[in-house]
């Protein structure tokens, strides 16, 4: 997708979001909705950057969240470090822990990583919930309670200030935002792509797989451990249940609705997850088997999800770009 449409894209659907607190400010139930769409858009857009532009099978977005979220936690709590601090102290954490479980996973390729990423996330909750966790500060099985808000110039952001609390997520939304889409289309994002495609033939040119596989575990780690910090301190408290796989589940169908590989689709689809999993809440763990349902037809009606259907519903912008390609394609030859 070209730049242009990436922003344009961004700056509508945040945008929307943005002013919809000057008239819904009033209801918590909105706020809270429109605070996890921020929050788990990026976690999100981050998979996708990670799965879908660098072709990474990484299976431990949910891991690195939670990373973020007990670091900023134990730090904020056991150690009293003032709660900005601590959330920027968790992103390098676990970009460190992102590095780490990158290694093993440079010399692998598809299900293999998703095998070891999967483990790490698995590993996880035994290693909070046990005797390592709660010597660090864990709490164990019980968790972390009375975690304390965000504090910047003696105004705090927390859950029982929701629209002071979203518009502070969305500032820093925006900024990640900013930070992926430069990533994408700058010489990163190429090679990237290039080693998804091709590993081989990108070596071949001189893109270093080692170097570029390291640093989008190391960014993507470093942006989805400060939203784990940005959660927690909303929330207010943690426990092992941020491992849970319906997380790992609602994630995963934002990307497959959004698109894997479209971004910014994946936004619109952590958009339409939220608000349909707040819908279907009344039907309980039924929800989750109606939603696995519509991924079905998600998958085989729109295999690139709404990014595809946007596409068709505006074929004529798409011929219009082919058309320019092909033409830019033709100069080339012509001048060879």
């Amino acid at each position: 997708m070209k730049l242009k449409s990436m922003v344009t894209i961004l700056a509508v659907t945040y945008g929307l979001i943005g002013i919809l607190p000057l008239f819904v400010g009033d209801s918590p139930i909105i706020m809270r909705i429109l605070t996890m769409i921020l929050i788990w858009s990026i976690v999100a857009s981050c998979w996708d950057v990670i799965m879908g532009f660098a072709g990474i099978f990484s299976f431990g977005q949910v891991a690195f969240f939670a990373i973020g979220a007990y670091s900023s936690a134990i730090l904020s709590v056991s150690l009293d470090v003032p709660p900005v601090v601590a959330m920027l102290m968790a992103g390098i954490i676990t970009a460190m822990v992102g590095v780490l479980v990158g290694l093993p996973c440079i010399k692998l390729a598809g299900p293999y990583i998703a095998l070891v990423t999967f483990a790490f996330h698995m590993a996880l909750e035994p290693f909070f919930a046990g005797p390592l966790g709660t010597a660090i500060g864990s709490g164990g099985t019980r968790g972390i309670i009375s975690v304390p808000p965000i504090k910047i110039f003696d105004m705090a952001f927390s859950s029982a200030e929701l629209v002071p609390f979203f518009y502070l997520s969305l500032f820093i939304t925006l900024i990640c935002s900013g930070i992926i889409v430069v990533m994408l289309k700058s010489y990163w994002g190429t090679a990237f792509l290039a080693l998804k495609d091709s590993e081989d033939f990108a070596v071949s040119l001189g893109i270093s797989a080692f170097k570029y596989k390291l640093m989008v575990f190391g960014i993507t780690s470093f942006i989805t451990g400060l939203y784990g910090a940005l959660y927690v301190h909303y929330v207010g408290i943690l426990s092992i249940r941020v491992l849970s796989s319906q997380r790992f589940t609602l994630l995963m169908i934002m990307i497959v609705v959004g698109g894997i590989g479209q971004y910014p689709g994946v936004v619109l689809g952590a958009v339409i997850t939220v608000i349909a999993e707040q819908l279907l809440r009344p039907m309980g763990i039924y929800r989750f088997v109606i939603m696995g349902g519509l991924v079905v037809i998600v998958v085989l009606l729109l295999p690139d999800g709404v990014t595809g259907l946007v596409r068709k519903l505006f074929p004529g912008r798409q011929e219009k770009e082919s058309g320019s390609i092909e033409k830019h394609e033709s100069s080339l030859g012509g001048v060879g």
